[in-house]
């Protein structure tokens, strides 16, 4: 089919690709937002503790070759690219080399699964930002519907916990609890948005697809004022809760491996479970697992289907 677009771009996070870019990156993230000297280099420690960069943009990349090709299979030839929004390629850059060659239609798909206006709303006010300093050139861009809901999204977060089940005897697979994770972000937020049950809805269907009547959910990776109350409970908490001695933990908020999975949950809370007496096995991230990527070339080729092509 011809498409009305002229290309697709995933809107993402971004991340530091090496050492030296971790401080730069870490500034574009807290955009002046006031963070003291010794948190600020906490942080940095955890990405020097998971290699000294983050996988996110190459596996974000990953996930834009796979989608192309599954649309190539529909029939559907069009440029996957990747846009972040905190370290290059940027939005901006990616928009300005999108114009350079004719552009003027592009499809967004953000990356991420839960609507609320840091997870969501951010990104499309980057895309306004980088469109207006480029001006007259810039390519106008529209987005996808969000996407929590589709069944294919569910089949593949079931998928990667019945992986990590299977390292459970029978027993201890009855057993276990599963917890699935996301982002924690503030109360005034969350009760503003769709977040917590675009979240729960995800979750359930997840859970029953893998076989698991005991689950439940936690958040992680919090950060802000200590002061403000956000979404709870926490992760490490979950973890030291009375129950089952074998708990999987499904980061179902991130779509690809980051920080937050490599070292919050991979680091921080692996200790938490072994202090607990608790044997924790982290579920796999979607990825690129092909229901993912089924997911997004659905709701993609809906999009373009549904344009207006004048």
């Amino acid at each position: 089919m011809r498409s009305p677009f002229d290309a697709v771009m995933l809107i993402g996070f971004g991340g530091p690709t090496r050492r030296e870019e971790i401080r730069p990156f870490l500034d574009n993230v807290l955009r002046g937002r006031p963070v003291s000297p010794d948190r600020f280099e906490e942080v940095v420690a955890h990405y020097e503790k998971i290699g000294g960069r983050s996988p996110y943009n190459d596996l974000t990349l990953l996930q834009a070759e796979a989608l192309k090709a599954e649309l190539a299979r529909d029939g559907i030839a069009i440029p996957i690219v990747t846009g972040m929004r905190n370290w290059t390629p940027y939005i901006e850059e990616t928009l300005a080399s999108l114009a350079h060659t004719g552009a003027r239609r592009v499809l967004g798909f953000i990356m991420s699964a839960f609507q609320c206006e840091a997870s969501w709303e951010r990104y499309q006010a980057a895309v306004a930002q980088a469109r207006s300093d480029l001006g007259a050139s810039a390519p106008i861009v529209e987005y996808v519907e969000g996407w929590s809901a589709h069944p294919s999204f569910a089949q593949a977060v079931a998928a990667r916990i019945a992986e990590t089940a299977r390292a459970l005897n029978e027993t201890h697979r009855r057993t276990a609890r599963l917890v699935f994770t996301a982002h924690s972000i503030p109360l005034a937020m969350a009760a503003t948005s769709p977040y917590v049950d675009q979240l729960t809805a995800a979750a359930r269907r997840a859970a029953a697809l893998a076989g698991f009547e005991n689950w439940s959910i936690a958040y992680q990776s919090r950060s802000g004022n200590p002061r403000d109350p956000w979404l709870v409970p926490d992760i490490r908490e979950a973890i030291r809760a009375p129950g089952a001695p074998d708990i999987i933990v499904m980061p179902i908020g991130f779509l690809c491996d980051h920080v937050e999975v490599l070292y919050d949950l991979d680091i921080e809370a692996v200790l938490v479970a072994r202090e607990a007496g608790v044997r924790m096995l982290r579920a796999p991230t979607v990825g690129t697992h092909p229901e993912f990527i089924r997911m997004m070339a659905a709701t993609v080729r809906r999009r373009l289907e549904g344009a207006d092509a004048s």
